[in-house]
């Protein structure tokens, strides 16, 4: 599929980095995501700047029937993925929902087997904030959204959603501490860190979702060597990374063959294995509730079962534990697999009020048949609609913005209005009526 052209084109903006800033609660820039003047509308959560027929990247809501114009990103004007005319139903989450996109293009379903690149997933979720929702720290790191423009940023699809604990979705960067001596952005705060619940996780629709019986969209950690915002097309093959004559496939791996999943990177790993002889492309860390919450955890924080909870194995999450601790084993049947996962994905999320990580999390065992380490063929393709709508943040879709940073997101709620700070770039004065103060380098 071609990555679609749009009209709408976002002015060129170099960050800026120093500023002298005031609160001003009641500035037409104190709204929520995208244009200065934006609202949500209640019925739909787009995103309308109601002196604009644009919508902000990510933002389902239809443009003006007369107009063209769209925002990259954005599914808003066009039925993605569909001849389709149809306006596009809006899940409870403010999404078009998964069957308002239409039929998937043929090439996610096409047999790839002769392509020489194979390789393997692992799995994971720890919730923690997305590594390719924080800026890009230095001109070396080429994993990350390009920041020389806005028309770059916007073209690596920007940064990746965060959510709150209550998985709302919150800004991924605001103005850092400013003082006199110091200016510029600063990444919204990972949960993983010392903030726990204050802090930001991963949004739970980024969990794996089933187009239809042969074909999934899902979001992975990528190795060092892979970009945020690339997608990739894999097709399973039956068999697993560490088979070996007396370690052959097991019937989870042979009930995957065949199965399409198109992913896209939206985290990068350092622990994720590049490519060998055998698997010249390889690891991708699927990300999977009940996966494992791998070194650093934040699940546990965000759905609080309590002490003693039995989340699975930290590295291979809730099969890994059916394997060992049940009476499955490691040869046990795709049934009994099935059904222990299954139990502790029920334990974990039933009842935690974060519906899509159950979904994900039963996804695993039903349709991804509870595979172990599963070998792919693998192809680069250009990104479902979808996948990009569940990605790009509908907060930052500039690399400017006034939002005043915010110490604990656990209380922001859908709707709430972001503070804002005013700034001037250097060489810019402040209005002739501010006074700035001398110490903090900001007007009031």
């Amino acid at each position: 599929m071609k990555r679609r052209l749009f009209k709408t084109v976002v002015a060129a903006g170099a960050v800026a980095m120093i500023c002298a800033c005031g609160d001003d609660p009641s500035s037409p820039d104190n709204q929520q995501p995208g244009l200065s003047s934006a609202v949500i509308d209640p019925a739909s959560s787009a995103v309308v700047d109601p002196n604009s027929s644009a919508v902000v990247p990510g933002s389902s809501a239809a443009v003006d029937p007369n107009s063209s114009g769209t925002v990259p990103g954005s599914s808003a004007g066009v039925v993605p993925e569909s001849s389709s005319s149809k306006e596009p139903e809006i899940g409870p989450d403010g999404f078009p929902t998964i069957e308002s996109y239409g039929p998937p293009p043929s090439e996610y379903t096409k047999d790839i087997s002769a392509m020489a690149k194979r390789g393997w997933n692992t799995r994971y979720w720890d919730a923690c904030k997305p590594h390719c929702s924080w800026l890009k720290e230095s001109s070396n790191d080429k994993t990350r959204a390009d920041t020389s423009s806005n028309e770059a940023y916007l073209a690596d699809f920007a940064t990746a959603r965060n959510c709150n604990i209550h998985d709302v979705e919150v800004p991924t960067f605001t103005l850092g501490n400013v003082t006199k001596s110091w200016f510029g952005y600063e990444g919204t705060r990972s949960a993983c860190g010392d903030e726990k619940e204050k802090g930001v996780f991963t949004c739970t629709d980024m969990a794996p979702i089933a187009v239809n019986d042969t074909l999934s969209y899902a979001y992975v950690a990528g190795t060092a060597d892979s970009k945020c915002g690339k997608c990739y097309h894999l097709q399973y093959d039956g068999h697993f990374k560490d088979e070996f004559e007396n370690n052959p496939p097991k019937a989870t791996h042979k009930a995957l063959k065949g199965k399409h999943l198109v992913v896209m990177a939206s985290n990068i790993g350092n622990d994720v294995a590049g490519g060998n002889a055998n698997l010249p492309a390889g690891q991708f860390d699927l990300m999977v509730p009940g996966g494992g919450v791998g070194a650093f955890d934040a699940l546990s924080t965000q759905v609080n079962k309590g002490a003693g909870f039995n989340w699975g194995a930290g590295f291979g999450g809730f099969l890994t534990e059916c394997q060992k601790n049940t009476n499955c084993g490691t040869e046990g049947s795709l049934e009994c697999y099935q059904t222990c996962v299954k139990d502790m994905c029920d334990a974990a999320f039933a009842d935690g009020g974060l519906p899509n990580l159950l979904r994900g999390c039963h996804w695993f065992a039903d349709w991804y048949m509870a595979a172990d380490n599963p070998t792919y063929y693998i192809e680069e393709v250009e990104c479902p609609q979808y996948l990009i709508d569940h990605y790009m943040t509908r907060y930052n879709t500039s690399l400017e913005n006034n939002f005043k940073k915010v110490t604990d997101w656990s209380t922001f709620k859908e709707g709430d209005v972001l503070d804002t700070l005013h700034c001037w770039k250097a060489g810019e004065a402040p209005p002739e009526d501010g006074w700035v103060n001398p110490s903090a380098g900001c007007a009031p």
